[in-house]
């Protein structure tokens, strides 16, 4: 019975902190409510997109009176805003963000007006989208299912460490493994697919998700090493820590710090890059490159 309850417990925290950190990561959609005139609009920005297609925004906004415009630029550049006047379509106002490279991130804002004033829906800070490639189903399922399983697995062996004259090294070595499975072969295909490198982290890059994953990993590896022949006092203790330094691991919102394309790589390839065209040649704001000369 108190096992059951341990598996209980330990599926509730993983449940809560999986959700925690779905919300608080830099790819959630920003969503809310506003009133603007005698209305109240509802809107869902998304902060990631893929990079085959260009990112239509949809405003509900069933008052005609209510008009609109989008501004965005390259994230981090010094470049002017380019302005496009969101379209009516019904109830509905819409605007186009051109695709841009995978790990290419825009900047924008979407500003609501009606005979009386301006709103921005994100506030003063912009929006900040990424695209990325896709990615097969089954990669995404398999590298969901293994890491998440892998912190159910720590919070459980952290769970049994708390227990007195418990030996929570098999569980511990299901968290390791799944780890291994789930952030060293599963996660660095997705980012494959996605951003077009296996791997960003330490000690290749600053990718946050990657270095955090990879150091959790070397922190099981070692419990489960020095627990090898020591008592069962000792071995809680590392586990324990191990599962720990997995908790802590798992608060840090995903894709934080990630994967980021640079942009300069096209001035030096002699590129240019324009961020509209005529709306007669293009029927929409899209992104392109062209060979510069």
């Amino acid at each position: 019975m108190k096992k059951i309850f341990l598996w209980i417990l330990a599926f509730v925290i993983t449940a809560c902190v999986l959700v925690f950190q779905r919300l608080t990561g830099p790819t959630y959609p920003l969503e809310g409510k506003i009133s603007i005139g005698n209305s109240k609009v509802s809107y869902k920005l998304e902060r990631s997109h893929v990079n085959t297609e260009d990112y239509e925004i949809k405003i509900s906004a069933p008052d005609t009176n209510i008009q609109g415009f989008l501004l965005y630029r390259i994230f981090r550049s010094q470049n002017e805003w380019t302005k496009q006047e969101l379209v009516r379509k019904g109830d509905f106002l819409k605007g186009q963000l051109p695709k841009q490279p995978a790990a290419g991130k825009l900047e924008y804002k979407v500003i609501l007006k009606d005979l009386y004033k301006e709103i921005s829906l994100s506030g003063d800070p912009p929006v900040v989208i990424r695209f990325k490639g896709k990615t097969p189903m089954l990669i995404i399922v398999l590298h969901v299912v293994t890491i998440s399983a892998a912190f159910l697995f720590s919070i459980r062996a952290g769970l049994e460490a708390l227990m007195p004259q418990s030996d929570p090294r098999k569980l511990g070595i299901w968290a390791a493994a799944l780890l291994f499975a789930g952030g060293m072969i599963f996660g660095p295909i997705m980012q494959k697919f996605s951003f077009g490198d296996f791997w960003t982290g330490f000690p290749f890059g600053k990718d946050l998700t990657d270095t955090k994953t990879f150091m959790a990993l070397i922190f099981w590896i070692t419990a489960l090493w020095v627990s090898r022949k020591k008592s069962k006092k000792t071995s809680r203790r590392w586990i324990l820590a191990a599962s720990c330094v997995m908790l802590v691991v798992f608060l840090i919102p995903h894709s934080l710090l990630g994967s980021e394309f640079d942009y300069s790589q096209l001035e030096s390839e002699g590129q240019s890059i324009k961020t509209n065209l005529d709306d007669e040649q293009a029927g929409h704001r899209s992104f392109f490159m062209n060979k510069s000369g």
